[in-house]
């Protein structure tokens, strides 16, 4: 069995527990994929992810695609083989990065052409292709190519969105099951996406004609792209209702911490976002309120209320007043920061003169930072 469900309170939306197996290993639920779009984490080696104790990481198809490009990625002998990370990996399917070329792509049945940001060339996106060129990286997790509409859209738009998702989603089906020459599946999973943006019947359709296809799991896309937190929450909520209980929940895309919190509250398993990696780098940290010192796992979480972030605090390490700060960001963190034993002093000094190497300090705390949030998250479940 692919995905086992160890504890839950109830098949609706509710917290829960598991353990989704790959084919470079399984992955205790809910957890938390750093993002390394074009091969990597933004300045951290694979090996920082395996001590940060990443289970698995995202990347990106179009990135990818388009550098190094496929017969790279061949000769290479995969993702993994490339960047050196025996963990597992998902992809997503590169229609996000596509659709938000508004300006560069036409959408068609067919699938979606663009021009290349970086020397002009045109490419279409088909679902086949997409399929393939995950089947070609060797990800663990491949996703189905979906139409994400933006927010606001009006429900007739998200309607037409929502039909496309599907028939997309049933030619990646289709690609899946075919073999690649000399490439053969790997163990590969796919994920299909629920589209509908806040309309509750949309994404309930959405739902179910995903679950008349099969997938080995399903993604909630198209949230967390401008609704406002409450919207998010409802549309999240009514979503789960629709999916199997027996099968994976991915949240695309979110996000905060509260957020997390919350979704993982309603019965999501699976997340990823940039924010702990692009807020590091941007001078940005995450830690933990006193309160709720790493002694007691499980304090964060079941002190945090279903909205807002009473559990952490932000740190800005650019503020004046963290010039003469001569403490690490959290005493009880083992990250490359923390557990090197480097000041707020000495980051902010970092940010200031503009060594890259404060950027690389902090981006390693902030993951740190959410792999422990599902940890304690884990245990409070």
């Amino acid at each position: 069995m692919t995905f086992t469900l160890h504890r839950s309170q109830s098949s609706g939306s509710s917290p829960r527990r598991g353990s989704l197996k790959t084919a470079h290993g399984a992955i205790e639920t809910p957890f938390f994929m750093p993002i390394a779009t074009k091969g990597a984490v933004k300045t951290l080696s694979s090996a920082d992810m395996a001590g940060l104790g990443a289970g698995i990481l995202l990347s990106n198809t179009y990135h990818l695609y388009m550098r190094p490009g496929l017969e790279i990625m061949q000769k290479a002998g995969g993702l993994h083989r490339f960047m050196n990370w025996s963990g597992p990996i998902l992809t997503d399917s590169g229609g996000y990065q596509v659709f938000s070329l508004s300006k560069m792509r036409t959408l068609s049945e067919q699938g979606v052409e663009f021009q290349s940001p970086w020397d002009g060339s045109k490419h279409m996106l088909t679902p086949e292709k997409s399929i393939a060129i995950q089947q070609t990286l060797g990800s663990d997790i491949v996703m189905a190519f979906d139409e994400c509409p933006p927010y606001p859209c009006e429900k007739k738009y998200a309607h037409e969105a929502v039909e496309r998702t599907t028939r997309w989603a049933q030619r990646s089906q289709e690609q899946f099951q075919q073999k690649i020459a000399d490439q053969p599946n790997r163990g590969q999973l796919l994920f299909g996406i629920v589209q509908g943006s806040v309309y509750a019947d949309l994404r309930a359709q959405s739902a179910r004609e995903l679950q008349a296809i099969g997938f080995d799991g399903y993604a909630i896309g198209g949230l967390a792209v401008g609704e406002p937190t409450e919207s998010m929450y409802e549309t999240l909520a009514s979503t789960l209702e629709e999916l199997p209980a027996d099968k994976p929940r991915y949240l695309m895309g979110v996000g905060k911490p509260e957020n997390i919190v919350q979704a993982v509250r309603l019965g999501v398993d699976m997340f990823d976002c940039v924010i702990p990696s692009r807020n590091a780098r941007h001078g940005l940290a995450y830690v933990w309120r006193e309160k709720n010192a790493a002694s007691d796992s499980a304090a964060a979480p079941k002190s945090a209320p279903l909205s807002g972030a009473a559990f952490y605090e932000t740190v800005h390490i650019t503020n004046e007043k963290n010039k003469t700060a001569f403490t690490v960001l959290d005493s009880a963190c083992g990250c490359l920061a923390c557990g090197g034993g480097y000041t707020r002093a000495y980051l902010h000094h970092l940010f200031r003169v503009g060594e890259a190497l404060g950027q690389r300090l902090l981006t390693a705390h902030n993951i740190k930072f959410y792999l422990d949030l599902m940890t304690r998250l884990k245990g409070a479940i």
